[in-house]
């Protein structure tokens, strides 16, 4: 997902009938999804090395900011129903997978 914001930022948006049509908003984009996504998978990389001893806090911080893009879509389920028909859903199952992974030190 982050490469393809860098590149493609539309391509990030489009499942959810938005397009970034300004400059702004793709900058928005490739900053969010792509600039911070990329540094996020970098960091779980280097974390990774049998030598990195902050491995335990980098799953611990990506596991809760995980929990914690769960708990806006259950908030914006809260607010509007229908949020979590399609991509939100599947997104939300996807993210509390990855963030009970991610606590159980996989």
């Amino acid at each position: 997902m982050g490469l393809t914001a860098l590149v493609k930022p539309a391509v990030i948006w489009a499942p959810f009938g938005v397009a970034p049509t300004t400059a702004e908003s793709r900058n928005e984009v490739r900053a969010v999804y792509g600039g911070f996504g990329v540094a996020v998978a970098a960091l779980l990389i280097v974390a990774d090395g049998s030598a990195a001893g902050f491995r335990a806090g980098v799953l611990m911080a990506i596991a809760i900011a995980l929990l914690g893009m769960v708990a806006g879509r259950v908030v914006s389920a809260l607010v509007e129903p229908k949020a979590l028909i399609g991509f939100p859903g599947f997104f939300m199952v996807l993210e509390a997978a990855l963030a009970g992974l991610l606590l159980t030190g996989r």
